[in-house]
């Protein structure tokens, strides 16, 4: 598992999927500020590594999850590649909405779960893991079993881990934070100044204010 984590996150790097810049932070959507960004979409755009991505979630849901009768995607991010897992495995596919249509039927989950499926989630990236979490909570009120979740990368944050085990949520990802730094520092990404910083940020990037 170790040699496809430092895999991934090299492939990830490659293609600029993964962006690291500890003295020219990012703001993500939380309004935290952080030197590290993943953007999992971008492996779309590249044939061999959209497959690549679906055959290591397919894998990882064969190994760890293979009582698994359906998939569902987190919205937006995970929307494609579930449906091309769900294709590989031939399973029924849904994904779940960050929160109900406004209009129509007002779904929250879109397609069709039967009352005690096993289902199996994936994810692109988790970070805190709530939207992650809310979309298995949708899952489990449909009367429906969350078997695991499985996802392409994890900050790791202590505060996702811990949510996760209260919601009794097995989660398996393809690379995370440690592997990415690590290939990060071994191809000349960034150097060991870096790193400091990183894991600083890491420790509580809530109230991480930058290089300063």
């Amino acid at each position: 598992m170790d040699n496809l984590k430092k895999d991934f996150a090299k492939r990830l790097l490659q293609v600029k999927a993964i962006k690291l810049q500890p003295n020219n932070p990012f703001t993500w959507a939380s309004g935290w500020k952080s030197p590290f960004y993943c953007d999992n979409r971008k492996t779309l755009s590249y044939p061999n590594l959209r497959n690549y991505v679906k055959l290591q979630l397919t894998h990882a849901i064969m190994e760890h999850f293979p009582e698994a009768e359906a998939v569902a995607g987190v919205a937006t991010g995970a929307i494609p590649q579930g449906a091309l897992v769900a294709d590989t495995l031939q399973l029924p596919f849904v994904y779940v909405r960050s929160k109900p249509k406004d209009h129509g039927l007002e779904n929250l989950i879109e397609g069709e779960l039967k009352p005690g499926m096993k289902v199996v989630v994936v994810e692109d990236l988790i970070s805190t893991g709530g939207s992650s979490l809310k979309a298995v909570e949708a899952i489990r009120k449909n009367a429906c079993q969350v078997v695991g979740m499985v996802a392409a990368y994890t900050y790791g944050f202590p505060q996702a881990q811990k949510a996760f085990q209260e919601a009794g949520v097995e989660l398996v990802t393809l690379t995370d934070y440690e592997h990415v730094v690590t290939t990060a520092l071994e191809t000349g990404y960034i150097n060991e100044n870096d790193v400091e910083l990183l894991n600083d940020w890491r420790k509580d990037p809530a109230n991480w204010k930058g290089n300063v």
